[in-house]
């Protein structure tokens, strides 16, 4: 019975439709960590700087986007800004550019916490020999606070691929939303079909982000040894 079930479902088309949206899923993720880690490294550089107004100006867009939920800011991308300006944004951009600057936000935090964490005397010893500022975060901090900030930038990268689900309200067909079509579709013949879609689907994204987190927390546990 189960398998008649399965086989109604997830026929060669469908499998087929569900890996699409997977693929839309991973590339909007991995767009979105790409540019939001190289922001992020630039971001988190400049809040370990001494000017006041820039630490404040980065400290005030990081507590933007944790108190917005990123629900909120797609909704006024896609919807407000949208209709404000009379404009058409592509979904898939709206989810790129949103995650992008969300992920920027934290990896600017992750940044700013490893290289603040190092100890002082490192800094004081490298001015002493006569080093540069760019020449003491190339030789002597950056390379120490890369192993103290990968952890949590794969956690970070973690987190953005299962927020991903969230595009869905704004209409791209990601593997959410071609699990659910395929519900709409099936849900007459078989009664179960969330059940096993949805099932297909918590595995697809186990996948993928069950690695990251066994990466991230042998990396923690290595380096903290």
């Amino acid at each position: 019975m189960q398998n008649s079930v399965i086989n109604a479902i997830f026929d060669g088309n469908n499998m087929l439709r569900l890996l699409g949206g997977l693929l839309v899923t991973a590339r909007i993720a991995f767009i979105s960590i790409v540019i939001g880690s190289i922001l992020g490294i630039i971001f988190g550089l400049l809040r370990t700087t001494k000017s006041k107004i820039v630490r404040f100006v980065f400290r005030l867009y990081l507590e933007i986007f944790r108190i917005i939920p990123t629900l909120v800011w797609l909704f006024i991308l896609h919807f407000g800004v949208t209709a404000a300006l009379n404009i058409q944004l592509d979904g898939e951009f709206v989810a790129i550019f949103v995650f992008s600057l969300w992920g920027a936000a934290e990896m600017s935090d992750i940044v700013r916490g490893a290289l603040e964490s190092l100890p002082k005397h490192q800094l004081e010893s490298g001015k002493a020999l006569g080093l540069t500022y760019i020449q003491l975060y190339r030789y002597i901090l950056i390379p120490q606070a890369v192993r103290r900030l990968l952890p949590g930038s794969i956690n970070l990268a973690t987190r953005m691929v299962k927020t991903t689900s969230l595009v869905v309200l704004i209409g791209v067909v990601e593997v959410v939303k071609v699990g659910q079509q395929i519900i709409e579709n099936a849900r007459f013949t078989v009664p179960t079909a969330s059940f096993w879609v949805y099932g297909i689907v918590f595995i697809l994204y186990f996948i993928i982000c069950y690695p990251l987190s066994l990466i991230s927390k042998r990396l923690e546990a290595k380096w903290n040894n």
